[in-house]
């Protein structure tokens, strides 16, 4: 007789090649999927410790949200409607004053909004004390791939956020002895560079060297702004991905976040590399610009979708998803009359599959399928925008939002069921979290006034 650890019944599942197999079960041991197929195994023949009624639901990989900043949490609403330059403003003073309790916070706060939204695995771009990230994603059971910020330039930095270019790569090894693998396995650190502006060139060669030692990755920020492709251009005579080549730095370990001003050129270089693009449409689409996500994908680079945090947004893919293939239609595909500049199959391979693949996990996330880690969430379809539909994967594209996710499993651990989060105490977390809001704001003379948490 066979136990399972969880087995889930009666559900439709959504196939690696987008199809939906319907009155399907799905067994898992020891955090992987063991079992997946239509109809349920011969009574007698299974026990479970655990089983999960998937009737009127829609089991699907859990999306891989593959550019974020957990540490920006508390920045919710403080940067929508503000004039340039944010970073300087706002952001640096909030980064440089926060304490390693209020990124735990914040960080807690960050992985519940997630995980309710569907998303199990997060790459995050760093900032500071990471180690309180790592620990906040080891205790929510969530999938993190994080890292640690590191800029040892920069003429509007503060003394507090630039450091050696020695002391950041110690850092990083510090936080890779200490973190990776935490959870088992849960837990992925990289190394991260901030963007090419405030990275010299030995802090660039130093990265790529210790990253290919280690067998690990690299997060960076790649052609964001048009200030970015001046400074590339006036200091070294290169665009931003061709001066990121020079160090060995593109290739298949190389998150490249947004990826919005890139020549045809660098997208060809990337593609060759093997890069990763990462395209985060509510802040690009605000501050940086149309990408050129159909050009990408006919070089074949792999394409991942990320929420760049949640200071002007809500943390999940449902959103992005359909802003970029709306974008993309708007951009390049209605001038030349071409419905199929971004289809909706392909977006929502990059909210998952893609994701996995920027990530390094592509053998292990990203797909239900047998021998893949049990990372699902499940969808509640019974409701009047989801069905009846003539082709639910695409409805889930075009109408799905996180309020839809009634369950999600990461790692084979039950972790959101019927909407609420199991682990923890959701309003202690959001308290909490207020209060750290408030303890920075008056420590960086932020306007964040309040949490409303009446």
């Amino acid at each position: 007789m066979t136990i399972y650890d969880l087995l889930i019944q009666n559900c439709n599942v959504l196939l690696p090649d987008f199809t939906v197999l319907p009155n399907a079960v799905i067994g898992i041991q020891d955090s992987r999927i063991t079992l997946l197929e239509a109809g349920a195994p011969e009574s007698g023949t299974y026990d479970a410790k655990e089983i999960l009624d998937g009737d009127g639901k829609l089991a699907m990989p859990g999306f891989v949200d593959a550019h974020t900043h957990a540490a920006q949490q508390l920045l919710r609403g403080s940067v929508v409607d503000e004039l340039p330059m944010v970073w300087t403003r706002i952001l640096v003073p909030f980064e440089s004053n926060l304490t390693p309790e209020d990124v735990y916070k914040g960080a807690l706060l960050f992985c519940l909004e997630n995980l309710k939204a569907g998303t199990t695995t997060f790459a995050d771009a760093g900032g500071p004390f990471m180690e309180m990230v790592a620990q906040a994603a080891l205790e929510t059971g969530i999938r993190g791939v994080i890292t640690r910020s590191t800029m040892d330039t920069g003429s509007d930095i503060p003394a507090g956020m630039k450091e050696s270019t020695q002391d950041a790569i110690r850092g990083t090894e510090q936080l890779y002895e200490d973190w990776n693998n935490a959870g088992d396995g849960r837990i992925q650190i990289w190394f991260s560079l901030r963007q090419a502006m405030t990275s010299t060139p030995a802090l660039m060669e130093a990265v790529a060297q210790r990253s290919r030692e280690l067998s690990t990755g690299v997060h960076i920020h790649l052609a964001e702004h048009l200030a970015e492709v001046a400074h590339c251009l006036t200091n070294y005579k290169m665009r931003p991905a061709e001066w990121f080549d020079h160090f060995g730095l593109l290739g298949p370990n190389l998150i490249a976040a947004h990826s919005v001003r890139l020549s045809d050129k660098e997208i060809l270089l990337m593609a060759e590399r093997g890069a990763n693009a990462v395209h985060c449409p509510h802040s690009n689409l605000s501050n940086h610009g149309f990408s050129k996500t159909p050009l990408l994908m006919a070089l074949g680079a792999n394409i991942a979708l990320g929420t760049d945090g949640v200071s002007a947004t809500r943390l999940n893919l449902f959103e992005p998803m359909r802003m970029l293939k709306y974008a993309m239609q708007a951009r390049h595909g209605v001038e030349i009359n071409d419905p199929l500049a971004l289809p909706a199959l392909d977006v929502l391979r990059m909210a998952s599959q893609g994701g996995a693949k920027a990530v390094m996990q592509e053998k292990e996330i990203g797909k239900l399928e047998v021998g893949y880690k049990a990372d699902i969430i499940l969808l509640d379809i019974n409701k009047p925008h989801l069905s009846p539909t003539a082709h639910l994967p695409k409805t889930i594209v075009t109408a799905a939002s996180p309020d839809d996710v009634a369950d999600v499993i990461v790692d084979g651990r039950l972790l959101v069921h019927d909407g609420e989060f199991l682990l923890m105490d959701e309003d202690q977390i959001r308290r909490e979290a207020g209060q750290a809001m408030l303890n920075v704001g008056r420590r960086a003379n932020l306007s964040l006034e309040s949490p409303y948490l009446e």
